[in-house]
């Protein structure tokens, strides 16, 4: 049986959700795993007003965030039976935070796809892993500790305040502008038909970041947000 441990709603977290009343019904997750993954997502989905069920086989784990959370279970989801229990067929969104057994994450997200659920992230621990997970048909698969790892090379390795890419090599980057976008408005830098990128913001010091127009004039020290494709956005911040 699906012992739930704790179910009452903090008052804190009852005033958050009622700020999001009107989107109550898509604003439900189920969390499967409470390890360091799991958890910091679900405290972050809390923040933000969603109702969060978190689940894990470890009752100490149940334990430690029954009172964070809107709901939480100790509970095996590889049984399918179990998740029915629970009603996360009805949720909108579920994340498979296994990371370490690899065959109950696949599993669980087995189920998950089983009961329909529309959006189901999972996390996975190698590339191979990933590629299970997707030819299940997982809709989002996240390598959380390769991402990072390859995030923080780029900002140890080059000259680049922060680093995201995304799908089919396209990335975003924050950078200190380089001198030859400064001086004159972006739309006569020529830095998109040159290095093959787009200045899409810019934040002077002491001041918001804004949008960068074509007739944005950078000057020597301002930070600038530059899009492309991961090569081109490499290259235009060693010139920084």
């Amino acid at each position: 049986m699906v012992n739930y441990l704790h179910s009452l709603r903090r008052r804190r977290r009852k005033r958050l959700a009622h700020q999001h009343t009107q989107h109550s019904g898509e604003q439900r997750v189920a969390v499967i795993g409470l390890g360091r993954f799991g958890s910091s997502l679900a405290n972050e989905l809390m923040h933000r007003g969603w109702d969060v069920l978190g689940i894990d086989t470890d009752t100490r784990l149940v334990q430690k965030y029954s009172d964070q959370l809107t709901h939480s279970a100790v509970a095996d989801c590889t049984d399918p039976e179990v998740l029915r229990q629970l009603g996360v067929h009805e949720f909108t969104s579920a994340v498979v935070g296994i990371g370490t057994d690899v065959e109950a994450s696949i599993l669980v997200s087995s189920n998950l796809l089983e009961a329909e659920v529309p959006n189901i992230w999972a996390k996975a621990i190698s590339r191979q892993h990933g590629q299970i997970l997707e030819r299940l048909g997982v809709h989002h698969v996240v390598l959380p500790e390769h991402e990072m790892g390859e995030r923080v090379a780029h900002l140890v390795t080059g000259r680049m305040l922060d680093f995201i890419e995304f799908d089919d090599d396209y990335a975003l980057v924050k950078t200190v502008a380089p001198d030859i976008a400064t001086g004159v408005p972006l739309g006569e830098s020529h830095v998109r038909t040159k290095y093959g990128v787009t200045v899409v913001g810019i934040k002077r010091p002491g001041e918001d970041f804004t949008y960068a127009t074509a007739e944005t004039v950078v000057q020597k020290g301002d930070v600038i947000v530059v899009t492309g494709k991961t090569h081109a956005v490499e290259t235009f911040a060693e010139l920084s």
